[in-house]
């Protein structure tokens, strides 16, 4: 890295960093012009509502639009560099192309890094805070509660290959039902059966307690019966199995996110798809921030009549084009038969392409 590199590789993380600032503000400005009549309502001050809710805001509406900014300060700052002709004088200098993307890929890289890092940690926290202050304090009057249903019901679910349970009405806001059974099945015999008036998850022990239990094993025409008041069940699966949370896959890191995953497969759920792509897209959109700091370094680095305006105006398309093209392939997954792999990473497939093109055809 020479004192040219830092000079680019400075210009760069400022812009873009000052965009996220920007945006960040604005985006606040927004939400709480939206949202002021529940703050009052809720008599919160404003540092509750700040460290409650916007600490889970903020990184979230950053997180999303992230690619996209870099893709803008990229175009931006480079349209400038070769506005002055600083582009010419570079490679003037003997500077060789490829030798002058360097601190863009620096740059992209550790934005890559720093997004990936976000993805798998800290923006499944945001979004727990985020959601928690909502279903409290916004969403109290909404039809919509994900995690409590207010109606009784009943839930059948696969543990494993061989064994099957249900427990009906229950409450996922107390974790709570009964009556409740569980069956192991052995070929097409029936040898396992435990049954119970209730079950409840004890938060403490992290274990399910059974109470009125009454377990029966099978050995061919040999039967044997225990019956217990209470019980502890091995968690062989947990409240959030049971919670049916559309926005689950939000909320989880992504060793919890693999786990689940691994979980719903044993137990044959619907629904796979979107996880998959969920956990595909947090390694897939990092690398194609790398992509788009590549685009808008060989977009911007060509000096064009009218300045910067044209060159952010490409920006804006091409960054519009990839979110639409990265919803559909979303779409086409979750609705259709898309494999979730190649609907995380089809945009980044398509744009590396766009990126090559771009490459090719910049003057060097």
């Amino acid at each position: 890295m020479k004192k040219l590199d830092w000079y680019i590789l400075k210009k760069f993380l400022t812009t873009f960093f000052f965009c996220i600032l920007l945006f960040t503000v604005i985006a606040v400005v927004v939400d709480v012009s939206e949202k002021t009549d529940d703050f009052v309502k809720a008599g919160l001050s404003a540092t509750q509502v700040f460290t409650k809710y916007y600490l889970g805001f903020i990184p979230f509406i950053d997180a999303l639009l992230f690619p996209l900014f870099v893709l803008i300060a990229v175009i931006f700052f480079t349209s400038k560099m070769a506005g002055r002709s600083e582009i010419i004088a570079i490679l003037a200098s003997g500077t060789t192309y490829n030798r002058m993307l360097l601190p863009y890929w620096v740059g992209g890289i550790f934005l890559s890094l720093l997004l990936m890092f976000a993805l798998a940690f800290v923006i499944p926290t945001a979004n727990v805070k985020k959601t928690a202050f909502e279903e409290k304090y916004i969403n109290v009057n909404s039809t919509y509660n994900p995690l409590v249903e207010k109606r009784q019901r009943s839930i059948y679910f696969r543990i494993d290959s061989f064994t099957y349970a249900g427990i009906r009405n229950y409450d996922t806001a107390s974790k709570y039902g009964g009556p409740f059974f569980m069956h192991r099945i052995k070929g097409n015999e029936l040898i396992y059966n435990l049954r119970a008036q209730s079950i409840k998850w004890d938060t403490a022990a992290k274990k399910w307690k059974l109470t009125t239990a009454i377990e029966r094993s099978f050995s061919g025409m040999n039967e044997t019966v225990k019956t217990e008041a209470s019980r502890m069940l091995n968690p062989s699966f947990k409240p959030l199995d049971l919670s049916r949370d559309e926005y689950a896959k939000d909320k989880l890191n992504s060793p919890q996110l693999r786990q689940y995953i691994k979980d719903q497969e044993m137990r044959g759920s619907e629904g796979l798809n979107t996880l998959q792509v969920e956990e595909y897209r947090r390694l897939a959109t990092p690398v194609a921030v790398l992509i788009l700091t590549l685009i808008g370094a060989v977009i911007a680095s060509r000096k064009v009549r009218g300045g910067s305006g044209a060159h952010i105006a490409i920006g804006f398309v091409a960054g519009a084009l990839f979110i639409l093209m990265d919803r559909f392939s979303t779409i086409f997954s979750t609705k259709g038969n898309l494999p979730p792999i190649i609907a995380a990473w089809l945009p980044n497939i398509i744009f590396t392409f766009v990126a090559i093109y771009f490459y090719r055809k910049a003057p060097k």
